[in-house]
């Protein structure tokens, strides 16, 4: 399955509680991608929380893209990645 990092633009800043809301928000994010086959592996987050550069396996960017509309994500960039390791090369 192919590797994609999704640049993600939040001007008014990124919100996640810690709590019930933010773990059920998170849960729907979870099912909503699993609809298009695409799977959340990892996110970071600007210190300002103004953007976000996730970790995503799926299909196709359309599908990230497809599956983003379904959950209210802002989609402003998708590039397909490889995995680099240092460790390769000892």
């Amino acid at each position: 399955m192919p590797r994609y990092i999704v640049q993600r633009k939040f001007p008014d800043g990124l919100v996640i509680p810690t709590d019930d809301e933010g773990a059920k928000a998170t849960r729907n994010t979870v099912a909503g991608n699993a609809e298009h086959g695409v799977t959340w592996v990892q996110s970071y987050v600007s210190t300002d929380k103004s953007e976000s550069y996730c970790v995503y396996d799926g299909p196709s960017p359309e599908a990230i893209r497809l599956a983003a509309e379904d959950t209210g994500l802002p989609v402003d960039g998708i590039t397909e990645v490889s995995v680099l390791d240092p460790y390769f090369y000892h």
